[in-house]
């Protein structure tokens, strides 16, 4: 599962909005809950990801996280992506630390870190699947939005779903979405995917029960499209960069250290 919390609401409305969600396990929640329809929903929109040759989107991510002194904290960053299947992807992505370029070839990962002008290549033949196992396995640097770019998006996203329900429509930014929940034993995940002709994601959050504090990860999507046809996926550096070992490139983690670590206190 992905490897990106909510905005804090006001005590007022944060308390109507606990009375109104109070009501949804003996209202809407039992009566669309429906698992055919949920797995239906989410397989048409991983068919219909998997079968584009080129995608591009913006993601806004927000990482809620418990500090080591048991402070709750939201780490936010925002990216732009453009990928060309099978084998081509271009990530920017805005931090509060740093901007950081991905960019991958089909031979070679660069990243780049603008803040401190230090990049770093590895030579990392074939497709992008290969690149996000490679990254997440070898390196502990998910991609933003990697669980969804996946030829095998559908597979990955229901291993070990124990439950799974249609909660009916949502809205994000205007788009009339449906919206679905899982639960696996390690994680809760939710997702509004656009309805119509065009079923991308609009929201995915996904929420680790088992961990102290509840960490969450959300991503907002934007300006969908097919802009990865026309993106340029070849990476040059910049006039007086410094080039060191790829795991060494800054501005990677912009967790910085403050989280608690899995399991703990």
């Amino acid at each position: 599962m992905l490897s990106a919390g909510i905005s804090p609401f006001m005590p007022r409305l944060a308390a109507g909005l606990l009375s109104v969600t109070c009501l949804l396990p003996l209202g809407m929640a039992e009566a669309q809950s429906d698992e055919g329809q949920a797995k239906a929903i989410l397989t048409a929109m991983t068919a219909y990801l998997a079968a584009s040759p080129s995608l591009s989107f913006d993601v806004d991510t927000s990482f809620e996280i418990v500090t080591t002194d048991d402070q709750k904290l939201a780490i936010t960053s925002s990216a732009s992506v453009a990928l060309q299947r099978p084998d081509k992807l271009r990530v920017v992505r805005h931090g509060g630390f740093d901007t950081v370029h991905l960019v991958f070839d089909g031979t070679t990962f660069s990243v780049l870190s603008e803040e401190k002008s230090v990049y770093g290549q590895g030579e990392i033949p074939g497709s992008v699947d290969q690149l996000i196992e490679t990254l997440r396995e070898t390196y502990g640097r998910p991609l933003p939005a990697a669980d969804l770019l996946g030829s095998d998006a559908g597979a990955v996203l229901l291993e070990d779903v124990t439950e799974m329900r249609d909660l009916g429509s949502g809205v994000i930014r205007g788009q009339e979405c449906d919206h679905l929940a899982f639960r696996t034993p390690e994680v809760d995940w939710q997702i509004w995917i656009a309805q119509g002709d065009v079923p991308h994601p609009c929201r995915f959050v996904i929420t680790s029960h088992k961990v102290t504090g509840w960490p969450q990860y959300t991503l907002d999507f934007s300006a969908w499209g097919s802009g990865g046809a026309e993106a340029d996926f070849t990476f040059v550096a910049p006039q007086g960069a410094t080039k060191a070992d790829l795991a060494a490139v800054p501005g990677l983690d912009d967790l910085a250290g403050i989280y608690a670590a899995p399991g703990g206190n």
